[in-house]
């Protein structure tokens, strides 16, 4: 059994997706980790503050 220092989160890390890729493959392994990518920022406030601006605002700022 390969020895792992559980106090070292980058070698965790590694051994831990090399684990996913040989049980799942690497495509596996990828959309595996896709389903725990860890989100930011507040989703509910941003939708409602983005709610009032109109297409001619948001045709500006694609221009820009």
């Amino acid at each position: 059994m390969l020895s792992v220092n559980l106090n070292n989160p980058s070698e965790v890390r590694a051994i831990g997706f090399q684990a996913l890729r040989d049980a799942l493959g690497p495509v596996g392994a990828v959309r595996f980790m896709q389903q725990y990518e860890v989100g930011y920022g507040d989703y509910t406030k941003e939708k409602e503050e983005e709610s009032d601006i109109g297409l001619d605002e948001i045709d500006a700022l694609l221009r820009k």
